[in-house]
This record gives structure tokens, C-alpha cells and sequence, in this order.
């Protein structure tokens, strides 16, 4: 089991210190970019932190169904030897997930977030949900829990005890196994980073004779990786090896629609990537008729995703970076993903 107290900000009485901390800093340096970053801290700390998220999240419901009352992406099923996996789309870019055994009727939903397609779904479908797979704590992927947990008595709500899942009921360590029947077998992975309690699950594809499936919550997208809210770069680049260990026929099932957005930022970093610049015009086209762009595969992912590519020669002369001579290799790539991201948020916020 990982060791997971010393990366967890358990007090509250922690958030005012550092809070009055930052005040204080304030009236020394009137830096902007210093400004920005405390009133980014403050509002991520009552969004994850106080009853002000939860309101927030039960509007950006309200205005996601005003905008889409179908859902913001047309899906569809993909079904591997009678286990069917549905991108359900809710707010107003992510995806929750219903997995189902079509040969015992089990169901298991992946970050619900929005109770109400998510049971419209179950109940289309006729099949009796087993648990929730939660991925981290934030109210885009845990809002729903409770409901469905109300809605279904026997509901088990799995997930990372140091995110404070909304509704947990079974606390997963590292590489913890979690068994539905005899073909829905899944391991959870833990990857902080984005959330100090982050976890993937993987769908074990050995048990129905295909492919497995990743769902990755907010920790890699199609051509990205989330935003390191709750740790450093050494932590996420950790977290994405995880990722880049598993086989390459592992389908990705991620917790937003970023793929284009993705890729044309991987563009500005590779613009000579061919494997890119077929997938981006692919998305292009799902994306003008509002399809969904997932699943992707993680061989491909290890082609265009720069997340991914930390080790890469080309992608370090892209960033201007060199290895420094009394530099470790882990921390070069570290330093590689920092840089990275820094100049996706960056692009994001333009």
C-alpha cells in the first residue's frame, strides 16, 4: 500500500494559515501573476472544499441542460463479447460511463455526476446497478453518488478514501481488485496529481476475451492529461507512467470531451506529428456533427499525446530543453511535463 498522509491537506485550520499567509504576501508583492494564482487557489478551495462547490455544480447542471437537453455529444455503445460500455454525456463535457454484463444484467457506472441521465440510461437498459466507480472528488465527476446511492439501496460507492468521496462506501488502496459477477473484474490504479486521491480503473479484458478498458477520470485525455491541482510534476509524471505501462490495446475511456481542443494544442507542439494531424482531422469531423471521440487506444495515445511523450528527444528541442549534467532522468522528465503543462494552461486560457 502507498503511503498517502503526508500529501493530503487535512485541516481546515491548514487552509486559513495559508490563506492569511497569502494575504500577507499580498501586500508585500503586487506581482500579477502571484494575484492570479491565490484567487485561482481560493476559488479551487471552495470548490472543493465547501458546500459552495456542490451549489456551483448543481448550476453548471441547470445550464448544461438548458443548453443540451439531449446531452452536449451523440454516443454509442461499444460492446466486446457481450459487455457494453456507454458513454453517457452529461454537464457540459464530461462523460460518465455504464458498464454492463448484457449476460447478468449487472451494471457498474463510472463518475455519474449528473444522476439524472445516468438513471435514465440504467432504466433504458433494464439492468440492476452494482456500484459506482468513482475517480476523484470533484463535483464533475462525484456529484451524483448520493443519488444514485438513495435510488439503488444496495449501491457500493467505490473510491479513494483521501479525495473525500461524496458517498463512499468501499475505500480502495493501490492495485485493489473489484469483482461484479464473473466478467466485470476491475483494478484500481492510484494516481495523484490532479486530486491527492486520484484513481483509474481498469475493466480487465482477459475475463471476456478483447481489449481492456481504462476509464481515467481526469488524469489523461485524448491528447492530454488534467490539470496538477493537488500535487507536483514528479507526482503526475508518476501517475502517467502508470498509464504508459499498460498494453497498448487498452481502449481510454476519459471524463471529458477535450480531444480537439487537445489536439490542436499538440499541433503548436508538434506540428509535423502525421499520426496527429490524421487524428485531429478525424475528431474534426466527429466533433462537427457533435459525435463522441472516444474510446481512443493507448498505442495511439503514445503517439500524439505529448502527455505521454516526456521521454521524447523531439518533443524536448520543441520545449527548448535540455537535461542539465547533474540531472536525473525521472527528474529531467518531470521538469519536461512541467513545462509542458505550464504552456497548456497557458493555450487554455488565451
Amino acid at each position: 500500500m502507498i503511503r498517502l498522509g503526508s500529501e493530503i491537506l487535512k485541516s481546515e485550520l491548514y487552509f486559513f494559515f495559508v490563506v492569511v499567509a497569502c494575504v500577507k504576501t499580498l501586500f508585500v508583492r503586487r506581482d500579477h501573476n502571484f494575484l492570479v494564482l491565490f484567487k485561482n487557489t481560493c476559488r479551487y478551495s471552495l470548490y472543493t472544499r465547501t458546500k459552495l462547490g456542490y451549489i456551483f455544480h448543481k448550476r453548471q447542471i441547470k445550464k448544461a441542460r438548458e443548453r443540451y437537453p439531449a446531452g452536449h455529444s451523440k454516443t454509442q455503445p461499444t460492446i466486446i463479447n457481450g459487455i457494453k460500455i456507454i458513454p453517457v454525456p452529461i454537464l457540459l463535457d464530461n462523460y460518465s460511463y455504464v458498464v454492463i454484463d448484457t449476460a447478468s444484467n449487472m451494471a457498474v457506472v463510472v463518475d455519474p455526476a449528473d444522476p439524472q441521465p445516468v438513471q435514465a440510461c440504467l432504466e433504458e437498459e433494464g439492468v440492476a446497478l452494482q456500484a459506482v466507480l468513482c475517480t476523484h472528488k470533484h463535483w464533475d465527476h462525484s456529484g451524483g453518488n448520493r443519488a444514485l446511492k438513495r435510488r439503488y439501496g444496495s449501491c457500493r460507492v467505490y473510491g479513494n478514501a483521501m479525495d473525500n468521496i461524496p458517498g463512499l462506501t468501499h475505500p480502495l488502496s493501490d492495485k485493489d481488485t473489484i469483482d461484479f459477477g464473473t466478467r466485470l473484474h476491475f483494478r484500481a490504479f492510484y494516481t495523484p496529481g490532479h486530486t491527492v486521491g486520484h484513481v483509474i480503473y481498469l475493466l480487465d479484458g482477459r475475463a471476456i476475451g478483447g481489449p481492456s478498458s481504462l476509464f481515467s477520470g481526469d488524469l489523461v485525455f485524448l491528447s492530454g492529461c488534467g490539470r496538477m491541482f493537488e500535487g507536483n510534476a514528479s507526482t503526475m509524471l508518476s501517475s502517467l507512467d502508470t498509464v504508459g505501462s499498460l498494453n497498448d490495446e487498452t481502449l481510454l475511456w476519459p471524463g471529458h470531451e477535450y480531444a480537439e481542443d487537445n489536439l490542436l494544442f499538440a499541433a503548436e507542439v508538434e506540428p509535423c506529428n502525421v499520426v496527429r494531424e490524421q487524428k485531429l482531422q478525424w475528431v474534426l469531423q466527429q466533433r462537427g456533427q457533435r459525435l463522441c471521440t472516444c474510446p481512443s487506444t493507448l498505442a495511439e495515445e503514445k503517439q500524439y499525446n505529448p502527455f505521454l511523450q516526456c521521454h521524447s528527444q523531439d518533443l524536448h528541442r520543441a520545449l527548448g530543453l535540455q537535461q542539465k549534467q547533474d540531472e536525473d532522468w525521472t527528474s529531467y522528465r518531470a521538469r519536461v511535463l512541467e513545462e509542458l503543462r505550464r504552456r497548456k494552461d497557458i493555450y487554455k486560457d488565451r
